[in-house]
């Protein structure tokens, strides 16, 4: 039996080590290497792996705070039966993170409701449990802050800050207009991110109408140009998820009107 004071010494140890995690195992894991449940080895493995356990959700709470992230979604709370079209094998590979490590980008095409964002931010998710810094941001909101920044001089900075996480999402592309000279700043993040970090995109128009939406054709080929080059594209066709409650039911308008019921005249037909 491991003494007394031999444990406390130990926790002493850990503690003085920062090792909070580690500490709080300790004891579970001497009585079961004391009962011959565990050898040498597999404890301390116990007792690392539950400090490591502690220090990666310690990073994964600051990498959420700091991320901007609008709620935590993740793959296992995908509803893939009711998104038929989407590829599982394609959607599952992508959070295996590869293209993270080939600095790769990936959009979302599809209507409104079916899952863009969802996916987008469960990528974040998965990159930020693995310690990447991760920032997210509506286009509206990710091309305001650039305008604003520019306004009170310290633009570079901010390029600086959004080029630097290793995952950047880009939500909402198209759903509101961009502000002037929005998309000349814009498209410089998106040159300073190109072949350096992944950038993920959700949008519900076509590429063809993202000129419409940056409001410079040219500038909007040029981007589009950069970010296809190394790039994961997947097109989700099918309804809404948020309203899926409503399925099957008729709108007022489209309800058929009662048919009025008829009086033969002789040789004619009036309907009342």
């Amino acid at each position: 039996m491991t003494s007394f004071s031999a444990v406390a010494g130990l926790k002493q140890q850990l503690a003085d080590l920062g090792m909070p995690g580690s500490l709080e195992a300790i004891d579970a894991t001497l009585q079961r290497l004391d009962s011959n449940l565990l050898g040498p080895v597999e404890a301390m493995r116990e007792v690392l792996e539950a400090e490591l356990a502690v220090r990666g959700s310690r990073r994964l709470t600051a990498c959420l705070r700091t991320s901007r992230l609008p709620t935590i979604k993740t793959l296992d709370d995908f509803d893939f039966s009711f998104q038929p079209s989407l590829d599982r094998h394609q959607i599952a590979s992508l959070h295996e993170l590869g293209f993270l490590e080939r600095k790769e980008n990936v959009i979302f095409l599809g209507p409104a409701g079916v899952g863009k964002t969802h996916l987008a931010i469960s990528l974040a998710v998965a990159a930020a449990r693995r310690g990447r810094r991760i920032f997210y941001g509506t286009l509206a909101d990710l091309v305001g802050s650039l305008v604003e920044a520019e306004r009170q001089g310290r633009l570079k900075l901010r390029m600086e800050f959004l080029t630097g996480a290793s995952l950047l999402v880009v939500d909402e592309v198209g759903y509101l207009p961009v502000l002037p000279n929005g998309a000349n700043l814009f498209f410089q993040l998106v040159s300073r991110r190109y072949e350096k970090h992944s950038t993920v995109f959700t949008s519900n128009k076509s590429f063809k109408e993202w000129g419409d939406v940056f409001g410079d054709a040219v500038l909007t080929a040029a981007m589009l140009d950069r970010l296809l080059h190394h790039c994961h594209l997947v097109n989700i066709r099918g309804h809404s998820y948020r309203l899926r409650q409503f399925a099957g039911l008729e709108m007022p308008q489209e309800r058929e009107a009662p048919r009025k019921r008829g009086r033969k005249r002789k040789g004619s037909e009036e309907t009342l």
